[in-house]
């Protein structure tokens, strides 16, 4: 019999002591959805690419003051959020508008055994037509709208990742979530009751 796979916090405990490879494997665990939350933030694919590796550089060299209050992933989530701020501010002119038609959508979900053919090709430019509607919000909009709604993250978490209070952000939240209904008003219809 194999022995069950370590926790993440033994793992945390390990790279804290200097261990590369349990950090490696935290790194494997978080890569997918930390790229994914820079690119929701609205940084292109090599910015978001350099990004993710400076999110993870900083996480190895601050583990030691990782205090598993929150959850790594929300800890991540936050240095996340600071590096993308980072770099939208280093830019020389805001993002305009979202990445050219026919490049990969920002978040890739995986195709699902259910459904045909045709609903994941709709899956998919739903998906393409969301970023573009997430890159039109403004960033604190955006931000917010991204790691409630589509991360997943509760109220008070992402709260703490932005850096305002709970009442500050879930303005900012319905803000950016009253923006995209209408944005995406075009491409979504409701049946009536």
């Amino acid at each position: 019999m194999s022995a069950a796979p370590p926790s993440e916090h033994e793992l945390i405990q390990r790279a804290r002591l200097g261990d590369e490879d349990a950090f490696a494997e935290l790194v494997m665990l978080h890569a997918d959805r930390v790229y994914a939350a820079l690119r929701r933030f609205g940084l292109g694919q090599d910015e978001a690419d350099e990004v993710a590796q400076e999110v993870f550089l900083r996480a190895w060299r601050g583990l030691a003051r990782f205090e598993e209050r929150a959850q790594f992933s929300t800890w991540l989530y936050r240095i996340a959020f600071n590096e993308a701020q980072r770099q939208r501010s280093r830019r020389a002119l805001p993002r305009a508008e979202a990445d050219p038609v026919g490049e990969d959508p920002i978040v890739a979900l995986p195709d699902s055994p259910e459904l045909g053919p045709e609903a994941q090709s709709l899956s998919r430019e739903f998906e393409q037509v969301l970023d573009r509607a997430l890159a039109q919000l403004p960033a604190q909009w955006r931000d917010a709208v991204v790691l409630r709604d589509i991360d997943g993250l509760s109220t008070e978490e992402a709260a703490q990742i932005v850096g305002v209070r709970q009442a500050a952000f879930k303005s900012r939240l319905h803000r950016g979530r009253m923006r995209l209904v209408a944005l995406l008003k075009p491409y979504v219809t409701l049946e009536e009751a």
